[in-house]
């Protein structure tokens, strides 16, 4: 008997979204024909009423044909394939159509099949943006086999612009949207709906911005960042009932069977009412900022018109922001910031495998202090609580998650993490996710690092005081001075500090001991970045250490002999890690590399002339060079014998997994860059491991 894998082969359809059950049946219906090399397959269409030849689109299309006559109850007489949807002065034919069965003339669902020669959903959706649009039909389906997103259409009464809101279910025959829309809806069902699992967020965003935000006329990314902060804060809201569940999945609870009727209903969902979501929406955005103080300032509202923001409720409320890595929160982040001025001034967001070798390398303890200078969304700060929370309570998942935290690991944000970032947007994004860690309490402050001997000027102003005071009072606890803003004693600091254009301001300049050439002089104008050496080592103790991300060209350049030199006089080179040319990409392909260092200090680190260094380089790209991150497939474990080698690798936590080579992904992958290191500090017995 041939089975649907035979036929699907190692086209892009899949089929996950169907049952064992649906699939052996379907299988002993097939019919075969002919012989060897002539074989074909066919199976009789329920309704077209006759032998169908089997396509790998053919086997998707008759297997949802099946799915909604037996499960959602529709009435094959009221089906029809292939059906031609006039668009304008042309028409393309959908898939399958199903019509209403009170009125058969009227388009009711419309299903689009992913094209086997696309592997995004991008093409399909389109197509069933313009099938919707010009047909009248309600609801909107496509698919691969595998995913699976449904829409409904509605229209903004005043600019008459035609939306896709996202639907959680498909309605069965005997329900109506409404009903649909309005089910009770708990964490239990965020898990079982959760559509990041194999997308990202910083797609669903892209998706809803060209539907919706485009013709919004409001800033994309000060609105986006409104909704994520309501989602994040209903989820937060849930903090029981998220404890609750995860207590019954770890004693093998099966998710299906978990009762959620005392589960609290989490409110942000579009239930079809503009009015409704709004008021609803408003209320918690209302109670998130009194309780997340610092992030908005006072009497901020959202400014999205009712059914713009109703349609991006639609596209984020099955996506579960909470447990789930900080990689997916910080990608929808970077691709909003990308055009802003961060940009230009050449910072990005540090890709989190980058950021995980880091903190993997310098290794941090419960006891330590850490700040990232340059924080951007704060991905070195996260993922060093995420490490360390990791430490002070190994049994529990420590991921970005909204269940309950111990005093140990709040103390632990409240008084050891810090960050710094002169952007205001950043500074927004990573006081946020870590008020989220902390329980309430923000160390990340608004000052421009670099810029020390001013920063008087910000301290004194009565707005900067009210969203950073709090924060600056634990802040300067670490001066090594106490009136003094240049030194201070963190034990690590990581940091991604931009590395184009540079600083002409000669207060600056004047402050910095490495801005002096070989005479002596000050120069007119020198690199960002350098001056960024000198001020991240001014943050550490002596016997402190940091990982840096550099320009390639500081390393090998012989007009930078001296900064090398300023590093060695001052530290212990530890590592130097070349990172793959497509990291920072789309934003910029400059070739950069992380330093790792430790300074010398007479107990942690004794000076010494002549010491081993590690030397390291990425070889896995992890991007495209487009941009786009390569992830993990089947066929790259090496396995023998590995069913549908193009398949996508998911972590425990049902993640995708990007392909490098600079860690161990919970034993997934072979050991890399960081386990090479961490084996190498240990034979030179680097006080750290």
């Amino acid at each position: 008997m041939i089975t649907l894998a035979e036929i699907l082969n190692d086209s892009f359809y899949h089929l996950t979204q169907f049952s064992e059950d649906q699939i052996q049946k379907f299988e002993k219906a097939v019919v075969v024909r002919g012989a060897k090399e002539k074989t074909a397959y066919y199976i009789v269409c329920p309704i077209r009423k006759k032998e169908i030849k089997l396509t790998p689109e053919e086997v998707i299309r008759q297997l949802y044909i099946q799915k909604l006559i037996t499960e959602y109850g529709y009435d094959a007489a009221n089906f029809e394939i292939q059906s031609e949807v006039t668009m304008g002065s042309s028409g393309k034919r959908a898939d399958i159509v199903v019509y209403e069965k009170e009125r058969p003339a009227q388009p009711y669902i419309i299903v689009e099949l992913k094209s086997p020669t696309n592997p995004t959903a991008k093409e399909g959706k389109k197509q069933l943006e313009s099938y919707c649009k010009f047909s009248g039909v309600s609801i909107g389906v496509w698919t691969d086999g595998k995913d699976i997103e449904c829409y409904y259409k509605e229209q903004d009464k005043k600019s008459k612009t035609t939306f896709l809101n996202k639907l959680t279910y498909l309605p069965r025959a005997n329900q109506t949207l409404s009903e649909v829309l309005d089910i009770h809806y708990t964490i239990k069902q965020l898990y079982q709906n959760d559509s990041l699992e194999k997308k990202s967020l910083s797609d669903v965003i892209q998706e809803f911005e060209d539907r919706v935000m485009a013709n919004s006329g409001e800033d994309s990314f000060d609105e986006i960042f409104k909704v994520l902060f309501i989602k994040l804060y209903d989820e937060y809201m849930s903090v029981n009932d998220a404890d609750a569940m995860a207590t019954l999945l770890r004693d093998n609870k099966k998710l299906e069977e978990i009762n959620d009727k005392k589960f609290r209903q989490l409110e942000f969902r579009d239930t079809g009412s503009d009015s409704e979501t709004q008021k609803r929406i408003d209320q918690l955005f209302d109670d998130a900022c009194k309780q997340w103080k610092g992030i908005f300032d006072d009497n901020t509202k959202i400014k999205l018109k009712p059914s713009h923001l109703r349609s991006c409720v639609s596209y984020l409320q099955d996506i579960k922001l909470f447990n789930s890595n900080l990689e997916v929160v910080d990608d929808a982040f970077e691709y909003l910031s990308v055009q802003s001025a961060k940009g230009a001034k050449g910072q990005y967001f540090t890709p989190r495998y980058v950021i995980d070798m880091c903190v993997k390398m310098l290794n941090p303890k419960k006891d330590e202090s850490m700040i990232d200078t340059a924080a951007g969304s704060c991905g070195f700060p996260m993922h060093t609580v995420l490490y360390v929370w990791g430490t002070i309570n190994p049994d529990k998942s420590n991921l970005f998650t909204n269940t309950s935290r111990s005093k140990r690991e709040i103390n632990y944000v409240r008084d050891h993490i810090f960050a710094i970032d002169f952007d205001p947007r950043s500074v927004r994004v990573g006081r946020m996710l870590n008020i989220i860690a902390g329980d309430g309490h923000s160390n990340v402050l608004k000052l421009n690092t670099i810029d020390y001997t001013r920063w008087d000027e910000d301290i004194k102003n009565l707005d900067w005081q009210k969203n950073n005071n709090e924060g600056f009072q634990r802040f300067i606890n670490y001066r090594k001075n106490p009136d003094d803003n240049k030194e201070f004693t963190f034990d690590i600091l990581m940091a991604n500090p931009p590395f184009a254009g540079d600083i002409e301001d000669k207060v600056i300049i004047s402050c910095h001991g490495i801005a002096r050439n070989a005479a002596g002089k000050k120069p007119s104008k020198i690199g960002r970045d350098i001056l960024f050496i000198e001020r991240n080592l001014d943050f550490l103790k002596d016997g402190g250490r940091m990982a840096i991300v550099l320009p390639q060209g500081r390393f090998n350049n012989s007009s930078d002999k001296q900064i090398r030199e300023f590093i060695a006089e001052r530290c212990r080179i530890m590592a130097v890690v070349g990172l793959h040319g497509n990291v920072f990409k789309p934003h910029t392909g400059t070739k950069t590399s992380v330093l790792f260092v430790q300074k010398w200090d007479d107990k942690l680190c004794p000076k010494c002339e002549d010491y081993p260094i590690f030397f390291a380089t990425m070889q896995e790209p992890s991007k495209d060079n487009s941009g786009e991150k390569i992830y993990l497939r089947n066929r790259d474990l090496k396995k023998q014998n590995v069913k549908r080698p193009d398949e996508f690798v998911l972590d425990e936590h049902g993640h995708l997994i990007v392909k490098h080579d600079l860690f161990n992904h919970e034993g997934i992958t072979s050991d890399g860059i960081a386990e090479a290191f961490i084996e190498f500090a240990k034979k030179e017995k680097l006080s750290f491991f």
